[in-house]
């Protein structure tokens, strides 16, 4: 069993972590409870299993309680089945002083032909909270490649863009 990695702790203040570090994979296959009667998997059932990824990914970077505090983007790219396995990889993107954002891709496998598609993305913003439930910092996220800080750059863009729609 893999052991869970520790934060390096300086004057008190935990350092960074790596995107690897809280990366999850969650997959299920879908099931008749899961969809319409034309065999569509309700969308709103992808967006919980996509909120669900994500919280744990939020939950492993921070070694904290975290909530959801918005859905930024939720894109259906292709239907998804009864029978297929729907695979959800989500990954931390960005990470501000409480807040963290998750990019989860979305894969649809039909396990009898072994075709795979890309179903969908979705970008969630997650606070880490205290014990008594209030905002706390999370860890610096740490990039290591161009891929992971292109995601960083894109997600600075959606955080601007949020922040111009609030005000």
């Amino acid at each position: 069993m893999k052991k869970a990695a520790q934060p390096v702790v300086a004057e008190g203040k935990a350092e960074g972590k790596t995107v690897a570090e809280s990366l999850v994979v969650m997959a299920r296959t879908m099931q008749p409870s899961d969809a319409n009667p034309f065999g569509n998997v309700h969308g709103g059932l992808i967006m919980y299993l996509v909120d669900e990824a994500g919280g744990a990914v939020a939950i492993r970077h921070s070694r904290r309680r975290c909530v959801t505090v918005a859905m930024d983007t939720m894109v259906f790219k292709e239907p998804v089945y009864i029978g297929d396995l729907l695979t959800v990889r989500a990954c931390l993107t960005y990470v501000g002083k409480t807040s963290m954002e998750v990019e989860a891709e979305i894969e649809a496998e039909n396990l009898r032909t072994g075709l795979s598609r890309q179903a969908g993305k979705s970008h969630l913003i997650y606070v880490a909270l205290d014990d008594d439930g209030r905002p706390v910092a999370a860890p610096p996220l740490i990039t290591q490649t161009e891929e992971e800080r292109e995601r960083w750059r894109a997600a600075e863009q959606r955080r601007t863009r949020r922040q111009r729609e609030k005000a």
